[in-house]
């Protein structure tokens, strides 16, 4: 059961391959996002080289997480602030090559909780123009069709 999601990330994209990654937040975003507050449209990840040797970093950035009690909040807050995505360092290689690659995003699709942490599923996906979007729906359309035309047989 995802807390948040970000709805038409599969109707704008194409989802190549999917990542789940920890959170770093502070004590007051984790309430807010198990309160279900927080939006992940318009966000994206950036992978940046790190201080060490050959190592990189994953940032989102973009998603907006308010302050789950606005009056027990430290003023210097920014509900937009780039939170680092834990992940190893092998996947991020690999999305480090996929964000290179022309074409290609790294997208939030939800955050959802896993025991008692928050996970993040991302995944690297291309762009779609707005006839393949049509298409999609136009598709999906046809399969709901199909399937309610076979249960009520």
């Amino acid at each position: 059961m995802s807390l948040i999601e970000h709805k038409k990330a599969r109707l704008n994209y194409d989802v190549l391959k999917e990542f789940e990654a920890g959170l770093e937040l502070h004590g007051f975003e984790v309430k807010s996002l198990r309160a279900g507050h927080g939006k992940l449209e318009g966000a994206h990840i950036i992978v940046r080289p790190s201080g060490r040797r050959g190592g990189f970093e994953a940032f989102l950035v973009g998603a907006q997480i308010p302050p789950y009690q606005a009056a027990n909040t430290p003023k210097e807050y920014e509900p937009e602030r780039a939170r680092r995505l834990l992940l190893t360092q092998k996947e991020l290689v690999e999305l480090a090559d996929n964000e290179k690659q022309k074409g290609l995003t790294i997208v939030p699709l939800s955050v959802y909780n896993k025991g008692r942490n928050l996970k993040l599923k991302i995944a690297v996906a291309r762009g779609r123009k707005s006839f393949d979007k049509r298409a999609v729906l136009k598709e999906r359309d046809t399969k709901r069709d199909i399937q309610r035309t076979l249960k009520n047989q």
